[in-house]
């Protein structure tokens, strides 16, 4: 069984395949079996290493309480431990938050850093006013509402009940997360990294409005942008095949100047 050493906290991983390297980083609800349709479709092209954060799924859940901060310092010491370079780093939701840092941690690891339905924590007045402005939206519908369609809702029960379920293998919380919001880093910083990031979006997604999404592409300069149509918060999971072609086109689009160079 995988596991890195995070600051003497156990980090359980798998990787998966071969070739260009894809970390992902799950959400408030998930773990490293979240990713059960991604490592399926991706690991015939790709490195495809999923991650418990800790707190969550197999990684050390015994601290009496969990920070935030430390997150990032998870991912890491995978990169570390697996000898990774190139890497896409995806994050889902608030994780992107931590691929994020992460990224700006070991530049020498991480290529790019894919935001899925985040603004990845990034310190910027304008941003911070929208995103607030779509959460005070989201929080008036029901929780499944703001991740799943109703639509998928009702055609999907059982995939719908499995997804609930995936949270309660969980110790760690979504307010366990959101203290990585705190000090988060400047499009400056973004910049000075010399990491490349990339918004990937839904098109219903009831969180985080493609508006604001496209206006953070907007303030940093040679960001990538995917929209994927019909998609919601959760699109990894409703709409596999859309997700899975957009992390794989993102995957080959930000390697290809690399390897032209």
């Amino acid at each position: 069984m995988p596991i890195a050493d995070s600051d003497g906290t156990s980090i359980y991983y798998e990787r998966h395949g071969s070739g260009p390297a894809i970390l992902f980083v799950h959400g408030s609800g998930g773990h490293h079996a979240a990713w059960w349709q991604q490592v399926a479709a991706l690991r015939e092209e790709f490195t495809v290493v999923t991650v418990d954060l800790r707190g969550f799924g197999k990684s050390d859940s015994s601290m009496p309480e969990f920070d935030g901060q430390d997150f990032p310092g998870d991912i890491v010491a995978v990169l570390d431990q697996e000898h990774l370079t190139d890497v896409m780093l995806v994050g889902q939701s608030i994780g992107s938050v931590a691929a994020l840092r992460a990224g700006l941690l070991r530049p020498e690891r991480v290529g790019s850093v894919v935001l899925g339905h985040s603004l990845g924590g990034i310190s910027h007045p304008e941003l911070k006013e929208l995103a607030a402005a779509d959460r005070a939206e989201a929080v008036k519908l029901p929780v499944i509402d703001r991740l799943l369609t109703k639509q998928f809702q009702r055609e999907r029960a059982g995939l719908t009940f499995l997804f609930q379920q995936m949270g309660t293998f969980n110790v760690a919380k979504m307010a366990d997360l959101r203290n990585l919001d705190t000090g988060g880093p400047t499009l400056e910083d973004i910049r000075d990294a010399g990491v490349t990031v990339a918004f990937l979006a839904g098109e219903k997604d009831a969180v985080l409005s493609v508006r604001t999404v496209t206006r953070a592409h907007e303030l940093l300069p040679g960001s990538h942008l995917e929209i994927v149509t019909g998609a919601p918060h959760s699109m990894y999971w409703e709409v596999p095949d859309r997700y899975n072609a957009a992390v794989a086109h993102l995957r080959r689009t930000l390697t290809a100047p690399k390897e032209a160079a």
